[in-house]
């Protein structure tokens, strides 16, 4: 006798998953994958809130063991003060190692040279490189997702990197049924991204729930920011505001956070994370899209940082 099952009886079934339990098991599963076939993984953490949900899932899949991964940051050096003041709160609370690359250092040492708009995140690409030679990193955990830029559409979930940290599409490999292929020849390495099929909504959702503590620069509050190319910027010694740009204080929140000189903020009211939700929700706008000053560059600017190595 056949037996078939109704959508509705698969969705009230006391086994089922929800979606967001359904992301979360894809995600603790990719982490668990990793740690059996790479030597030595780390995982790309800013104080952002894609890596800190990161984070938040790596010490959820090995619990109670601690996380077998160490941490690392590439510093631009124009970083927002709170989001690095959490970082550093992190690390200490959970007993983690961070191996931070400093944009500034090589800066300093002549190997990079300042663009002229002052924006740092494009020169993260060296220093990012250049820890995971120095670690023998084989494996780097990315908090990229679909759904923020249409490059990042192209990734696997394991993405495959040459010997010169270089992304070619076109060596990706097909993951069907959630099946990895980490093989790599010495000297590439594999970046993953266990939050791919996430979105910026499931990522709020998801911090909701958890009740994961983010820095409150997500959360509306006031703020001396100026107009740049249609954004609102934060001043800062990166050079702003510039000749001809003001100051005025605006109740603002980020959705996005990366180096000052290129992450805009948004007018916003939203200072809980039920107020963030419903604004997402009406959003048309992609994160990066509406705040990523460095992703407007040209139409593949990400793309192009991609295949040099960035993430």
């Amino acid at each position: 006798m056949s037996v078939t099952t109704t959508a509705t009886e698969e969705k009230d079934s006391p086994y089922a998953l929800s979606h967001l339990d359904a992301l979360e098991s894809e995600a603790v599963h990719i982490f668990r994958e990793v740690a059996g076939e790479f030597e030595r993984p780390v995982i790309l953490f800013s104080g952002g809130k894609d890596s800190i949900v990161m984070l938040h899932l790596a010490l959820k899949a090995f619990a109670p063991a601690p996380v077998p991964f160490a941490l690392l940051h590439v510093d631009t050096g124009h970083n927002f003060p709170e989001v690095l003041e959490y970082r550093d709160r992190t690390v200490a609370q959970h007993g983690l190692r961070l191996h931070v690359g400093s944009v500034q250092e090589l800066i300093d040492r002549g190997e990079l040279r300042e663009r002229p708009d002052g924006t740092r995140n494009p020169l993260q690409t060296v220093p990012l490189l250049r820890e995971i030679e120095a670690g023998r990193f084989d494996a780097v955990f990315g908090g990229g997702r679909r759904d923020e830029e249409k490059a990042r559409a192209k990734e696997r979930v394991f993405s495959l990197r040459d010997e010169f940290g270089g992304w070619d599409p076109r060596r990706q490999r097909p993951e069907l049924w959630q099946l990895y292929n980490g093989r790599h020849s010495p000297g590439e390495h594999v970046r993953v991204f266990p939050l791919s099929n996430w979105t910026e909504l499931d990522v709020w959702q998801y911090i909701l729930r958890e009740k994961i503590e983010l820095p409150a620069i997500y959360y509306a509050h006031e703020r001396e920011v100026f107009a740049r190319s249609g954004m609102w910027l934060a001043p800062g010694e990166w050079g702003g505001p510039g000749r001809g740009e003001s100051l005025e204080r605006r109740r603002v929140r980020y959705r996005t956070v990366g180096d000052m000189s290129c992450t805009g903020a948004v007018d916003s009211d939203a200072d809980t994370i039920e107020k963030v939700i419903t604004e997402i929700a009406a959003s048309r706008l992609t994160e990066r899209g509406a705040t990523r000053a460095d992703d407007k560059l040209s139409e593949a600017a990400m793309e192009d940082r991609k295949r040099e190595g960035y993430f």
